[in-house]
């Protein structure tokens, strides 16, 4: 018997696991048509092993006075990160560079991928970008970003 309830407690999690596969799918559909077909299973070892997609997972919440963006980006240095603020538009960019140049060698399997990454997110309101920071631990990207007073949250009361 525990073991159906188990069972049913990770059925219920997927439609939201879906849900945000979905998201993120639709975010990406502008600037990569054919991301889809970019999963590095898809295409390991063959011609197209290059484009598979290396775009940072990405939580965006609010605390207080400051909204905060946290990014998983394993197996990049600091060094090779950028975060820009234009208006109210976050963009993270970066490069996962190749450790070695891959040559036929005795590889069973070639998964990893590397390359350039952009991604541009509308920030909820006015932010002072002059107050942001940022700080990159164990592969996650912490930005924590000061709302301007007129995008700070207000309680209204009801009547």
């Amino acid at each position: 018997m525990a073991k159906k309830n188990e069972l049913a407690k990770k059925e219920e999690k997927r439609p939201v696991s879906f849900f945000d596969e979905m998201t993120k799918l639709f975010e990406r559909f502008p600037s990569h048509p054919f991301s889809m077909m970019t999963h590095p299973t898809m295409w390991s070892g063959g011609p197209f092993s290059k484009m598979a997609d290396i775009s940072p997972s990405v939580d965006i919440f609010e605390e207080d006075d400051t909204i905060v963006v946290k990014a998983d980006i394993p197996g990049i240095s600091k060094e090779d990160l950028n975060v820009s603020i234009n208006d109210s538009i976050l963009t993270l960019s970066g490069e996962k560079k190749q450790e070695e140049k891959i040559e036929k060698k005795n590889y069973h399997r070639v998964e990893r991928s590397y390359g350039s990454f952009s991604r541009s997110f509308q920030l909820p309101g006015a932010v002072n970008s002059d107050q942001v920071k940022a700080s990159f631990k164990k592969g996650v990207l912490e930005i924590r970003i000061p709302k301007t007073g007129d995008n700070k949250r207000k309680k209204i009361s009801i009547t």
